[in-house]
C-alpha cells in the first residue's frame, strides 16, 4: 500500500484551533457498516450504546509538557520533554542543537546537551514546577499560543495516570453528566491507560505503508478487563473503544504484539503500589503495532474518534476498521458540511 493512497485535500479554515463552548455539543458524524451516514451532536451517542456494550477509553493525563527559558546568549528557546531518563533527566525536543543553561524560572533551570537531554535543577518538586510553570503540548497545527483554559480542555474528564504529552482527543468531547447517562443505560465504562508519545503523531517517511515503524508506548490493563471484554463479546454485545490510542493498546495486548514490564517508568508515568511495582492485578508493557488495513481486529467492534490528518497513522487504524472508500466519502461529506477537523475538532462513531 502506498502513503499517497490516504491523501486528502482539507481547508486550512476547518482546523479547529480551540474546543467547543460545550464538550458535548461539538457535532458527530455517524458511519454505518453499509457506508450511511448521520449527522448528529457528540450528545446523541448515548442512542448508539445498547445495554451490555462496554465502552472502553484512554484515562491517560497529559501533562504540561512544554516549557520556554532563556538561553545564556539571551534568546529565547521553547523545549517539549519527551520521555524521563531518571530524575530530574529527560530527553527533549527543540530546534537547534543547543547545548548549555536554559533558565525557566528562578527556581527552575535546565543544562541541554545538544538539544536533545535536559538535566533540570529545580529547587521544588520539579512536576509541581512544571504544572506550574509549563505549557500544554498543543500540536503545531494549532497555531496558536497555548493559554491555562487548555489546561483544563486539553484533557479528558476521566484524566487520571499522569504521562501523556498529547490527548486522547475522541475523549475530550465526553462529560461527566453523559458518561453517567451512558453507565445508566447499562453500558459498562472500563478504562486502561497508554501514555501518548510522538510516536503517534511522527509523520510516516516511507513511501510504502507497510515500511513504517511506530514507537513503543507504555501501557497497562487490568487483567480483569481482559475477561470482561471477551464475556461482553460472547453475549453479541459491543467492545466500543473510544479513541486510536485506546485501541492500540488493547489490539497490541490481545494480538501479542507488545513487550512485558513488569516495572513501569520512573514519575510522571504510572505506578502503582509500594516501590513502585504493579503486582499481578495488572498488564504492563510497551507497544509499537501499528494497524493499517487488512488488520484483523481481535478486541473492538466500533470506534469513537476524531477526524485525522491525511497520510497519518490514525487515519490508517480507522480505514483498517471501516474500509478507506468509505472513510473517504464519509471525510468528503464532512468537509463539504464544514465539521472541524483534528484534536480540538468533532467526532465520528464507526458502527
Amino acid at each position: 500500500m502506498k502513503v499517497t493512497d490516504f491523501d486528502f485535500s482539507l481547508p486550512k479554515d476547518l482546523i479547529a484551533l480551540s474546543p467547543v463552548k460545550e464538550r458535548d455539543r461539538s457535532r458527530l458524524l455517524v458511519l454505518h457498516k453499509d457506508g450511511m451516514l448521520e449527522h448528529k451532536r457528540f450528545s446523541d451517542i448515548t442512542a448508539y450504546l445498547t445495554p451490555g456494550d462496554m465502552l472502553l477509553m484512554n484515562n491517560t493525563k497529559v501533562f504540561p509538557a512544554r516549557l520556554t527559558g532563556l538561553k545564556q546568549t539571551g534568546g529565547k528557546l521553547d523545549i517539549l520533554l519527551v520521555r524521563e531518563r531518571g530524575d530530574n533527566v529527560w530527553d527533549v525536543l527543540s530546534r537547534g542543537n543547543y547545548t548549555g543553561i536554559l533558565k525557566i524560572t528562578e527556581n527552575l533551570e535546565a543544562a541541554l546537551h545538544n538539544g536533545k537531554i535536559a538535566y533540570f535543577q529545580c529547587s521544588g518538586n520539579l512536576m509541581n514546577t512544571i504544572w506550574k510553570y509549563g505549557n500544554m503540548p498543543l500540536p503545531p497545527y494549532i497555531r496558536r499560543l497555548p493559554d491555562e483554559s487548555d489546561k483544563e480542555r486539553y484533557q479528558t474528564v476521566y484524566a487520571k495516570q499522569e504521562g501523556s504529552i498529547a490527548a486522547p482527543t475522541a475523549g475530550l468531547h465526553f462529560t461527566e453528566g453523559l458518561l453517567k447517562e451512558i453507565k445508566a443505560k447499562g453500558v459498562t465504562i472500563r478504562e486502561l491507560t497508554l501514555h501518548i508519545g510522538i510516536g503517534t503523531f511522527k509523520p510516516i517517511l516511507t513511501s510504502n505503508v507497510e515500511a513504517h515503524c511506530m514507537d513503543k508506548e507504555y501501557f497497562e490493563i487490568d487483567k480483569k478487563l481482559i475477561s470482561e471484554m471477551k464475556e461482553t463479546k460472547a453475549s453479541g454485545k459491543r467492545v466500543v473503544t473510544v479513541g486510536t490510542t485506546t485501541t492500540r493498546a488493547i489490539e497490541g495486548y490481545m494480538s501479542g504484539r507488545y513487550t512485558n514490564n513488569t516495572n513501569p517508568p520512573s514519575p510522571p508515568l504510572l505506578k502503582r503500589g509500594k516501590g513502585g511495582l504493579l503486582g499481578s492485578k495488572f498488564i504492563s508493557g510497551t507497544t509499537d503495532i501499528f494497524i493499517y488495513p487488512g488488520y484483523q481486529f481481535r478486541a473492538i467492534d466500533s470506534l469513537i474518534t476524531n477526524f485525522h490528518l491525511p497520510k497519518s497513522t490514525p487515519l490508517m487504524l480507522t480505514s483498517a476498521l471501516c474500509g478507506w472508500e468509505k472513510l473517504k466519502n464519509a471525510y468528503e461529506e464532512a468537509i463539504a458540511r464544514r465539521y472541524r477537523f483534528f484534536s480540538y475538532g468533532d467526532a465520528m462513531l464507526f458502527l
